[in-house]
């Protein structure tokens, strides 16, 4: 099959995915230690062959071995021949390894405006009132030409907002200083978890993970997750934020023979574990809208209801590993699991799910005309990479190689809100103890002499709605909410 993937055999047969629709989305399932990994992996180094780069994040470390290639063991050479693999050659894939901290790879940064309000109040777990008051900082910031870049920002834009709430109201609508109290204690809490390092400059630039290497495969990104996985709002948080910018930023491309890149969204039951309802919805428009920009999403996770059915009905490709029904809700899943594929007469679909054994998965992929195939028992085929994690030397060696080598590794920390507020408050005290109370002329007839701060704020109010406002770009989250 032209631009097509092996998936692996089935009934003396080969099972393939048709890469030009791998934009119709996927959704990988089973349980703990039945293979969900190794499909991954298969499935990345096979869309890099065809020169489509790959996005993935890396929970266990297992993942960093398709960057180097694999080697014959007899399981796998009988794997090989029971499928009927005629050109299986070992190799690696080209890597470009990321991770959040900045130790395992190029350090993730965004900032506090790129990110925007909705999905910051999801990740400090804000109620209605609290997320108002976070929509009213950044809209400030917006109207002022603040810009909003790490915590210490958005910490002084609330502070502002807090000191003058009485001026602010008038036009934003009333801010309660216990709501920015709150927000202020989960900054702090965000902080102690790592969230200080994931927020500045220089920010990831998205065309960096839309690479070819020299031979044209589709480079492969790897989010190290081992450490932000044990923080699982930040991991859903920043995928999803990943997610919209390459929906905000990506042009329409349609229906195209290979896709733009695929991106491998694991443990995906974190994103909508905590969702609200508000936000969930925002997340079904992506994955369906993002089709057009020729990026195709695969979730990974243990069990098909893990993922909402207004998201999961958008999910064309289906892979299924095993499933053990050792509950009464586990035995619901399952068959719900069943009723999600096109029935194959050769085999009971429901019974087949609790029989698989490890590397096996029920597999049905979409045809050209974008119809499902009967769901077929099938033998996932072995990777041409290493299967496991490469050593520490060995990723240290990648990352000296890497063509982005000495562009994220230092942060920047140029001015911002946090700065330019800090100026405007020392000037303001300056101005103060040159003009004292007792110096000052009296009010002219009926009307007061205005203060320094109520001046500062009407300055404020002015610029709302005026074209020298500057809005900050927020993605697609935020533009679905009319902030663009």
């Amino acid at each position: 099959m032209q631009n097509g993937i092996l998936v692996g055999g089935a009934a003396g047969k080969q099972v393939w995915l048709d890469a030009a629709m791998a934009n119709r989305h996927g959704l990988i399932t089973g349980a703990t230690g039945t293979g969900k990994t190794v499909t991954l992996q298969v499935l990345a180094e096979s869309f890099s062959r065809l020169g489509v780069p790959v996005f993935a994040a890396d929970i266990k470390g297992d993942l960093s071995g398709v960057a180097r290639p694999g080697r014959e063991h007899p399981k796998v050479n009988e794997r090989i021949a029971s499928i009927g693999i005629q050109d299986h050659a070992f190799s690696g894939s080209p890597v470009l390894f990321w991770d959040v901290l900045g130790t395992q790879g190029h350090a993730v940064r965004t900032t506090i405006s790129e990110l925007g309000p909705v999905l910051l109040a999801n990740l400090l777990e804000l109620n209605e009132t609290q997320e108002g008051v976070l929509h009213i900082a950044f809209a400030l910031a917006d109207d002022q030409g603040l810009l909003l870049l790490d915590l210490k920002d958005l910490r002084a834009m609330l502070n502002w907002v807090s000191d003058n709430a009485t001026e602010l109201g008038r036009a934003y609508g009333r801010v309660s200083p216990a709501s920015v109290t709150a927000i202020l204690r989960r900054l702090l809490v965000l902080e102690q978890a790592g969230g200080d390092q994931f927020f500045g400059e220089p920010a990831l630039r998205i065309e960096h993970l839309l690479q070819r290497d020299f031979s044209g495969h589709g480079v492969i990104s790897l989010l190290d997750a081992t450490t932000l996985y044990h923080n699982p709002r930040i991991y859903a948080t920043f995928l999803l934020w990943l997610l919209s910018e390459l929906m905000e930023q990506l042009p329409e491309q349609g229906d195209a023979p290979l896709p733009k890149l695929v991106f491998f969204f694991d443990e995906a039951h974190l994103l909508f574990d905590t969702a609200p309802p508000a936000l969930l919805e925002r997340i079904t428009q992506v994955v369906r809208l993002i089709r057009s920009k020729g990026v195709g999403v695969f979730f990974v996770t243990q069990y098909p209801n893990d993922v909402p059915e207004q998201v999961i009905g958008q999910l064309g490709n289906r892979i299924q590993h095993a499933l053990r029904a050792f509950t009464p809700n586990d035995r619901k899943a399952l068959r719900a699991a069943a009723q999600t594929f096109r029935p194959n007469p050769a085999f009971d679909t429901e019974a087949a799910i609790g029989e698989l054994g490890v590397g096996e998965a029920l597999v049905s992929t979409l045809d050209a005309k974008g119809v499902p195939s009967m769901v077929e028992r099938t033998l996932i085929a072995p990777p041409r990479s290493r299967i496991g994690p490469v050593s520490v030397e060995e990723r240290q060696e990648i990352m000296s190689r890497s063509p982005l080598q000495g562009l994220y590794e230092n942060a920047v920390d140029r001015e911002s809100a946090f700065e330019i507020l800090k100026k405007r408050a020392e000037e303001l005290a300056e101005q103060r103890i040159a003009t004292p109370a007792e110096s000052k002329p009296r009010a002219s007839a009926g009307r007061q002499r205005q203060g320094v701060v109520e001046a500062f704020t009407k300055s404020v109010m002015r610029s709302i709605g005026s074209n020298l406002g500057r809005s900050i770009a927020r993605g697609i989250l935020g533009s679905m909410l009319g902030r663009r």
